[in-house]
């Protein structure tokens, strides 16, 4: 009897394309994978209406979900609202206490309203924070993966990571950190698969180490 395959949808970092799964290669004998893309946000819209409407381009019963980065955040907030198999989250977080300082004192200073992410022409500003490696990989990086300029989605990502809540999460959820990563640096993160010398972008860098992991990961 053939095994039914298991679907996976891969949702990408903040304003990154899906591309940045491009290497991601998993046995198609057993897996299915989709890749997904964001959008623009409507005026108000919550983070979890954000989700809701993402699980509308989820075509398969029990999907496998992967998310990187902001795009981990999401994939969490999209399991509260349907079944899923199994979430896997790369180079983020799961838990508000997960979050740098610098983030928490965000929240209360507001300080992140302040930042120009009207400049879309400021390739670095934008791309420091999508991706969080040096310059010159910053530059190279954004102008091969990063996807939506839009300022209202720029500002309205930034808020929503600033302000996200959540204090407990799935214990199921399966965690993949790097211990180079710079924007959620692993002394903040507990319970994680670590992976050594691993940035920040390591879905792109290292994914001949995703490729050889990830489908035990699924299923685990």
């Amino acid at each position: 009897m053939i095994a039914k395959k298991i679907h996976v949808y891969l949702m990408p970092g903040m304003a990154a394309k899906s591309s940045i799964f491009k290497h991601i290669e998993l046995p198609e004998d057993r897996f299915e994978t989709h890749r997904l893309e964001w959008f623009v946000p409507s005026k108000g819209m919550s983070f979890e209406a954000y989700a809701k409407k993402m699980n509308s381009y989820i075509e398969h019963k029990d999907p496998v979900l992967i998310g990187v980065s902001f795009g981990g955040m999401l994939v969490q907030e999209m399991a509260k609202h349907m079944p899923v198999r199994k979430v896997v989250i790369v180079s983020s977080v799961k838990l508000r206490s997960e979050m740098p300082k610098r983030l928490v004192f965000a929240k209360y200073t507001r300080f992140h309203k302040l930042l120009p992410t009207s400049l879309v022409n400021n390739l670095d500003l934008i791309s420091k924070y999508a991706f969080g490696e040096t310059v010159t990989q910053r530059l190279e990086l954004y102008k091969e993966f990063l996807f939506v300029k839009d300022i209202y989605y720029l500002d309205w990502s930034i808020d929503q990571i600033v302000h996200w809540k959540q204090d407990q999460c799935d214990p199921r959820i399966v965690h993949i950190h790097g211990d180079k990563d710079i924007v959620f640096p692993i002394h903040h993160i507990k319970d994680c698969i670590t992976v050594k010398n691993g940035t920040h972008t390591m879905i792109i860098h290292r994914y001949k180490w995703f490729n050889e992991r990830l489908p035990a990961i699924i299923l685990d």
